[in-house]
């Protein structure tokens, strides 16, 4: 499977909507829900570390490797 995102996980256990957190880190909500269901093919650090600034975790809270076999 490769890499999986978990920031649904991350905004459910900070009770955080996705539209609240694209607005406090400047970017649109589509592109979050892009981010969330693993649709897209790369994360600028920028915005990984505003993610994690505003939901106090890190980035292994939010990306987890699937092993294939």
């Amino acid at each position: 499977m490769g890499i999986v995102v978990r920031l649904d996980v991350m905004l459910a256990t900070r009770k955080m909507k996705s539209k609240d957190l694209a607005a406090r880190i400047g970017i649109s909500e589509q592109n979050l829900s892009l981010l969330k269901s693993g649709k897209v093919r790369g994360v600028r650090f920028e915005t990984l570390a505003a993610i994690c600034k505003e939901l106090e975790c890190q980035p292994g809270d939010l990306l987890e490797f699937e092993d294939d076999t």
